[in-house]
């Protein structure tokens, strides 16, 4: 059975959109009439079932914003993970709209995975009877790009299900487009149900009104400090820049700490902090002057130079730029690259190198100014693991970022906003910040529970926040971290803070693995599998198992490792500690936040 996707509508983030006074009103009416039938115990006619899978948060932050929404609507409405829902229970819904991003090279999210195998059985149930639609969420600098979305659209129509509305995939800044797609579907639903139709585009995530009006409760965009986002960032005070490893390692990871002030920012341990960085100055005439630009030209009234350092990504070439230099200069080492139609090859041959790089690669055939500017992506912000507790600091939010610095004497090549921060922002100078809630990681609602946390390098920092929020909360569940990196006298970061805690009885296990400090490479999942029973006891004892890092290797293999403890200790075969981990999954016992 093939699984090729039908072509989904990709709506430009130019499209037509609600003014934010309209919004409100439209939205506060129909929770009034919502709130009318509720009184004369008029129960809505239809309930929408809001399916999402997510990686960082925004595909549950939009699900909770469209049960909103049917709710301001009159419709009844709830939110459930993807991996929560067994595909019996899929087939007795009648109304599902899906939320979901794409993890990686067209992978499904961490908690739709699941979901996913379920459905793909032979023995799964026929859907005729639901209607549905799907929101995907992704990057297209990735080839796969909104595969999961892409994927799960097909199957639920192969299952016999009737689509109510087209796909759309939304690129990095889906706000906008998600927010037309969510007032459309459930338009639609409310003038099929009978029900009243009213608010729009806010009730997808453009204003918090809305959201009180539908009854959602606490979503995201109702937290305090929520005026803060990625339209409307918080010029946040660098308070603190502070070197963490060795001078002598090979790395440069540092700590920095945000002031809060009076911002209203409320943020939880688990959480991301999104950085907006500014491009370097120097790296921006280089690139002008590449391009025979003096940098005082203007583009819709605004400075270029000024536009290259805050509006465009000028370091990582996008896919319609390495298209346009193949065309353009097709006796290129690029071309050839792209000539032998290996996708990994190419990977390799970009890895490491800018867009400036493959200016001079194109030689004379390279694009002049007017022609880079369409190619150019717009400069993203950058999400990082907050490593601090609210209950610890709740004036501040602290990071811990790897400064990415790589190359020779000839070209030096930097990472865009960790070096912004290491190296270009001033002493108390203001950096543009707002919160990424992430509800999925955080530490167990149930204090005594014990919680068991892998992150080696820089992968230590939300475990650092979930320490500080056990100890400062009083949690009386036992604490194991696994941590590890290159050398222990280089790159041991918050050593004393973790000895401090381990003296305090918090962190009640500490396991290090430093891979170079002998002959033989030793990683975190080493030390896993060394304890093996002692930690498939925390498991058995109903620990939950957090990772942070490195998605592509790490990861990948700490989840080996995982499974080899349980099968070893299980001793029922591979596909019972399959069934184990998954368990482990659906409970929220096993959670990642990888990259």
């Amino acid at each position: 059975m093939s699984l090729l996707p039908p072509t989904g509508s990709l709506i430009p983030v130019d499209a037509p959109f609600s003014a934010a006074q309209e919004s409100w009103l439209a939205g506060f009416i129909a929770g009034i009439a919502a709130a009318g039938r509720r009184a004369s115990g008029s129960a809505p006619t239809t309930t929408i079932d809001v399916l999402f899978g997510t990686q960082t948060g925004n595909a549950e932050f939009l699900a909770d914003e469209l049960v909103a929404g049917a709710k301001a609507r009159g419709l009844g409405g709830r939110a459930t993970a993807l991996d929560a829902v067994t595909p019996e229970q899929l087939a007795g819904m009648s109304h599902v709209l899906v939320v979901t991003s794409t993890y990686g090279e067209g992978e499904m999210p961490d908690n739709a995975g699941l979901f996913w195998e379920a459905v793909q059985a032979t023995t799964v149930p026929r859907l005729e009877g639901l209607q549905y639609a799907v929101l995907g969420l992704g990057d297209t600098s990735y080839d796969e790009f909104c595969q999961a979305g892409k994927l799960l659209d097909t199957r639920f129509e192969q299952l016999g299900a009737t689509r109510i509305h087209d796909r759309v995939d939304c690129d990095v800044d889906f706000e906008d487009p998600a927010a037309l797609w969510s007032a459309a579907v459930l338009d639609r639903l409310a003038a099929e149900a009978g029900a009243q139709p009213g608010a729009s585009v806010a009730d997808a995530g453009a204003g918090a009104p809305v959201t009180a009006a539908g009854g959602a409760g606490a979503s995201r965009a109702s937290r305090p400090g929520s005026q803060w986002n990625k339209r409307n960032p918080f010029p946040s005070r660098l308070a603190v820049n502070r070197l963490l490893s060795s001078p002598r390692s090979a790395k440069e990871i540092r700590h920095y700490e945000f002031d809060l002030a009076d911002s209203g920012i409320a943020y939880s341990a688990g959480d991301a902090l999104a950085v907006v960085p500014v491009n370097d100055e120097v790296f921006v005439g280089e690139l002008l002057e590449q391009v025979g630009a003096n940098g005082g030209e203007e583009l819709d009234g605004q400075p270029i130079v000024d536009l290259l350092r805050t509006d465009r990504e000028i370091r990582t070439p996008s896919k319609d730029l390495v298209a346009d230099l193949v065309q353009r200069a097709p006796a290129s080492e690029l071309a050839a690259v792209v000539a032998h139609g290996d996708k990994h090859e190419l990977d390799r041959w970009l890895w490491g190198r800018d867009v400036l790089d493959l200016l001079r690669d194109a030689g004379p055939a390279a694009p002049g100014l007017d022609e880079l500017l369409p190619n150019l992506r717009p400069l993203q912000a950058r999400q990082y693991s907050i490593s601090s507790s609210p209950l610890a600091h709740p004036d501040r939010i602290h990071l811990t970022i790897a400064s990415v610095r790589y190359g020779d004497p000839h070209r030096m090549y930097a990472g865009v906003a960790s070096t912004f921060l290491a190296d270009r922002v001033s002493p108390d100078g203001t950096v543009d910040v707002y919160l990424q809630p992430n509800a999925s990681f955080g530490v167990p609602a149930d204090d005594s529970a014990p919680m068991i946390m892998i992150g080696p390098g820089t992968g230590i920092a939300p475990f650092r926040g979930f320490l500080h929020e056990r100890a400062a909360s009083g949690a009386t569940g036992r604490n194991w971290l696994f941590f590890g990196d290159q050398h222990r006298e280089t790159d041991f970061v918050y050593e004393d803070e973790l000895t401090e805690l381990q003296e305090q009885g918090v962190l009640d296990r500490l396991d290090l693995a430093f891979s170079r400090d002998q002959a033989e490479k030793v990683y975190v999942q080493t030390r896993m599998l060394e304890q093996a029973s002692e930690l498939y006891a925390w498991l058995e004892d109903g620990g939950h198992v957090y990772v942070c890092g490195d998605a592509s290797r790490m990861a990948k293999d700490v989840e080996s490792a995982l499974l080899s403890v349980i099968a070893s200790r299980r001793g029922r075969g591979d596909d019972d500690a399959q069934s184990y981990l998954a368990d482990m999954r659906r409970g929220k016992r096993y959670v990642r936040d990888v990259y």
